[in-house]
């Protein structure tokens, strides 16, 4: 299976991982990096993906997958939290109705929830696409990415919760002195 096209909205994103004829023509052949996702579209290249889902689904006719695709990636590639959630709904529609999509679906899935704070659910797709193709470097770089966010949320959770900790037992302890003066 390495080496099939994905069908990105951008013909430079496709999956790979063992050299491909792809590579000799267009040297970036892989999956886009995380960081990619971190950078969003245009509003006006967001909205012509919009566009086009909204003209398919207005004709009545069928939205096509590829369409209902490039909207979602532009949708999770977006610094807007509801767009996120959006463009992760629909790989999730596609990923259940298309099983022949699955494997492309998979790690933009996993970034989606990764952009939206659901580690536990990056891990999960992003572990099942290394499941398929434990080479996948940028699966392999995002899982990366997911256990250091992990950390470092799980080490800011316990700084604060240790922080509180301490505000409360100061406060307790002007209370018992107060209380202690009174007397």
């Amino acid at each position: 299976m390495a080496g099939l096209p994905c069908k990105s909205p951008t013909p430079a994103h496709r999956i790979t991982t063992q050299p491909s004829p792809y590579n000799q023509i267009m040297p970036n052949t892989t999956l886009p990096d995380a960081a990619d996702a971190e950078s969003p579209l245009k509003p006006a290249e967001l909205q012509v993906l919009r566009a086009q889902y909204e003209k398919e689904s207005s004709d009545g006719a069928y939205i096509s997958l590829q369409t209902k695709f490039n909207l979602a990636w532009g949708l999770i590639k977006s610094s807007s939290r509801p767009d996120q959630q959006e463009g992760v709904t629909l790989l999730s529609e596609i990923f259940r109705a298309s099983p022949d999509r699955r494997r492309e679906c998979l790690y933009y899935l996993a970034l989606g929830n990764y952009k939206l704070g659901n580690y536990g659910e990056a891990r999960r797709y992003n572990d099942s696409l290394l499941e398929m193709e434990e080479g996948n470097l940028q699966a392999l770089s995002l899982r990366e990415l997911v256990e250091e966010r992990v950390a470092r949320e799980g080490v800011l959770g316990v700084a604060i919760v240790g922080g509180l900790a301490a505000a409360a037992a100061v406060g307790v302890g002007f209370l018992v002195r107060g209380a202690q003066r009174k007397r």
